[in-house]
């Protein structure tokens, strides 16, 4: 049997002919590859700007550096995230010298609990930073009429959670700023990669400028001089080397957008394949009555970037991931983040204070469900966890 893994990478036909055209000519960074994934991408989330970048976490980053700038928060201000994330989400935060409030989650959906958002605001409270877990938007209607309403800037953490939708409206298109990941694992395959999608003119110049040392964004790659003359190759050339604010370096390069264009144009065929496998998943587990299989609301899509279960009825989590693994089922712990040896030193004791998150970190886990698993793999799947419960 093969081993079920919970990523996978096949590079298509296509995403080899876009490499080495970039090979071809001797285009390693920002070109015509980065600027229509770039734009493609945005389009698809229904916004006017995408930015890409070297990883999802530098999207965050970036676009926290941006509103902090754009809305003069200082040092110590707060930003709420969900107490259930990949440790990115929090981080950045502390990174920004600001401080992460934690927000526990809705125990169906995992994703953060709105009705807990307002106990959590205080004077200091800049922005919220919800976040689409394993591929299920947040309830994001809800959540943006509170920010509205205390006047907080929203950055979706959308990483996990390409093209899922509320109604007619999808991930991406309902805060300030979105990012999203394109890591080797991801819903869309770029090998590292990320992106910070927005429709404010003023929020991507920053990000353009930020993610480039800080950089006047009038020099956003190479070609930037080309065909000029006159005042506008003067204006250039005054500018291209002209730096207006600490950034960092976190450009990616021409043959990883390149790629993650390739997958980009595949994607509704891959998500189909990923629902068609959970679909089946959670009709074949569903009589177990020892585990909580995945939920989506009547007005959600659902990416599935995983399959996330917790265990229930005193399930002992360990005894089963050590099964599943020895059988080739490749698991992980569902983000205990407060459980964190680094969290833990930085929040003590902080992890009792949110008791849907802390059962999630000691109950739950998540196994693959990606589009190169064929039925006979979902099917193996279910019937390693059935035999371990007989």
């Amino acid at each position: 049997m093969r081993k079920i893994t919970l990523g996978t990478l096949n590079i298509s036909k296509t995403g080899k002919k876009y490499v080495n055209d970039c090979l071809d000519n001797n285009r390693l960074s920002k070109g015509k590859y980065t600027e229509k994934f770039e734009r493609e991408f945005a389009r698809m989330h229904g916004c006017k700007h995408g930015v890409f970048m070297n990883s999802g976490t530098s999207a965050l980053q970036v676009a926290l550096s941006a509103l902090r700038e754009t809305y003069n928060y200082e040092d110590g201000d707060e930003v709420l995230v969900p107490a259930t994330t990949f440790i990115a989400t929090s981080n950045i935060v502390i990174q920004n010298n600001m401080v992460p409030v934690f927000v526990d989650v809705n125990p169906r959906t995992f994703n953060m609990d709105f009705s807990k958002i307002e106990d959590k605001i205080t004077s200091r409270t800049r922005a919220i930073i919800p976040v689409h877990l394993f591929g299920l938007p947040a309830e994001m209607n809800e959540i943006m009429d509170i920010a509205q309403r205390r006047g907080l800037q929203v950055i979706e953490d959308s990483c996990e959670a390409v093209g899922s939708k509320i109604g007619d409206k999808v991930v991406g298109s309902w805060g300030d700023m979105a990012c999203f990941s394109v890591y080797v694992n991801h819903l869309v395959v770029g090998g590292v990669g990320g992106l910070v999608i927005t429709n404010d003119d003023k929020l991507a110049e920053l990000c353009r400028s930020l993610m480039a040392h800080g950089r006047d964004s009038i020099y956003s790659n190479i070609d930037a001089d080309d065909g000029l003359s006159g005042s506008g190759l003067q204006n250039i050339i005054e500018r291209r080397f002209k730096f207006d604010r600490v950034g960092y370096s976190y450009r990616a390069t021409e043959l990883e957008a390149a790629i993650a264009l390739s997958e980009l144009e595949r994607f509704e065929k891959n998500v189909a394949k990923r629902r068609r496998n959970a679909e089946l998943l959670i009709q074949l587990l569903s009589p177990l009555p020892e585990l909580q299989l995945p939920y989506t609301p009547w007005d959600s899509t659902h990416a599935y970037m995983m399959f996330p279960i917790i265990c229930q009825g005193g399930v002992d989590r360990e005894k089963l991931l050590m099964y599943l693994e020895e059988h080739e089922v490749e698991t992980r712990w569902m983000f205990p983040l407060l459980e964190s040896p680094v969290y833990r030193k930085l929040f003590p004791r902080l992890a009792e204070q949110y008791p849907v998150s802390k059962r999630l970190a000691r109950d739950g886990f998540m196994i693959g469900i990606h589009q190169n698993l064929t039925i006979e793999d979902i099917e193996y799947v279910a019937r390693t966890i059935e035999e371990y419960f007989e």
